[in-house]
């Protein structure tokens, strides 16, 4: 009998990394265009920005920043505490819980107001981090889903061992990473300019892609539970 655990082949199939990553692309472009550019998931982004307004002087810049960074580490520690609590969940898997929680929390920040951008983006940096922390691997290869930089680290590392050694593998493995940069990128080039026309709302779209995922999950578990029956 093969021993995989029921979901983990949809969990990390490139099937759903796919729409994934097509809604952490729309993510950062649209809290950038429409929530005073700021960014929801490069933090790195938002460290080098928070820091030169520090530098400066402008300290009223310096908490559009500092808020994501926080709400970004909080939902790290909030996904890291529900894997702990439900990690042998039946009825749902806890990623499935946490694609949920994600909807929902995007649903609700389409209809804030400009006004209130600051809480708004740092809603998004939440759902962001969970979904990076709750999801990292594609075809158990270490990703990320809401950023580039390690996926072209290893995309490019495995391209070049690739040409060193000749091992398929090498290249199946750059095709993964460069596969979600792609995806990534279409929904940034997505959410941007549909941010910048229809404002808002658009974040929705970012729900239809999780909840996409969130079935996709949801049927895998029944096929491999009658496969293994």
């Amino acid at each position: 009998m093969t021993n995989y655990h029921d979901d983990l082949q949809m969990s990390e199939a490139f099937i759903n990394t796919a729409f994934l990553a097509l809604s952490g692309g729309l993510q950062d472009a649209y809290t950038y265009n429409v929530r005073d550019q700021v960014f929801s998931n490069a933090q790195t982004g938002n460290v080098v920005l928070m820091s030169q307004f520090l530098m400066s002087g402008q300290w009223g810049h310096i908490l559009r920043y500092l808020f994501p960074l926080i709400s970004f580490a909080l939902g790290v520690w909030v996904t890291e505490s529900i894997q702990g609590h439900f990690r042998d969940a039946k009825k749902m898997h806890w990623r499935q819980g946490i694609l949920l929680a994600e909807i929902v929390i995007l649903f609700i920040v389409g209809f804030i107001p400009g006004s209130l951008n600051m809480v708004a983006t740092a809603l998004v940096s939440f759902t962001c981090a969970m979904q990076v922390q709750a999801f990292r691997k594609v075809n158990g290869y270490a990703y990320a889903s809401t950023m580039c930089i390690g996926n072209l680290r290893g995309g490019t590392a495995a391209l070049s061992s690739f040409f060193r050694r000749h091992r398929k593998e090498d290249l199946k493995k750059a095709g993964y990473y460069f596969g979600v940069i792609f995806f990534f990128a279409v929904g940034a080039g997505l959410g941007g300019n549909l941010s910048l026309r229809y404002g808002y709302h658009v974040i929705w779209l970012s729900c239809a892609l999780l909840f996409i995922s969130f079935v996709l999950m949801y049927f895998e578990r029944f096929r491999f539970h009658d496969h293994l029956l």
